[in-house]
């Protein structure tokens, strides 16, 4: 039933973006955004890292570790792999004005039709995960 009503709501904006402009996001809800994001950046790079961290030491030794170990050496000294890094990060590069009209439109629609039912209770959710992520999955190294 829920999600009959979310895929009505997605259909009934489809129809009315098409009828006029989407509305642009308050600074206040950029500059929220923004922050979630980066601290969802630093939490995911933070537990990768320590992800490597553990998982490092125990493959060391074994014929996997080693394998794993030859493969990622080869990879690094790939001059292919090294040219469609490039490729990729140029093209990331030139879609990113793309990206971000594109989180901008969806944040000024979020704000003007859905922000108001469930904004409130998007931000208690947050608040109240944000202890336990602190804890499993921190943003900052201790």
């Amino acid at each position: 039933p829920q999600m009959k009503l979310v895929f009505g709501l997605i259909v009934a904006l489809q129809v009315s973006l098409c009828l006029c402009d989407v509305p642009a996001p308050s600074q206040e809800l950029v500059d929220k955004y923004q922050g979630l994001k980066s601290v969802f950046y630093k939490r995911l790079e933070n537990g990768f890292e320590n992800f490597m961290e553990f998982i490092v030491p125990l493959a060391e030794g074994t014929v996997t570790g080693e394998k794993a170990k030859e493969v990622a050496e080869h990879l690094k000294s790939c001059p292919k792999l090294q040219t469609a890094i490039k490729l990729a990060q140029v093209l990331f590069k030139e879609l990113e004005p793309l990206e971000d009209k594109a989180r901008l439109a969806v944040l000024g629609l979020y704000e003007e039709y859905l922000r108001p039912y469930w904004g409130e209770q998007l931000d208690k959710t947050i608040t109240a995960i944000k202890p336990l992520l602190d804890q499993w999955l921190p943003a900052e190294d201790h």
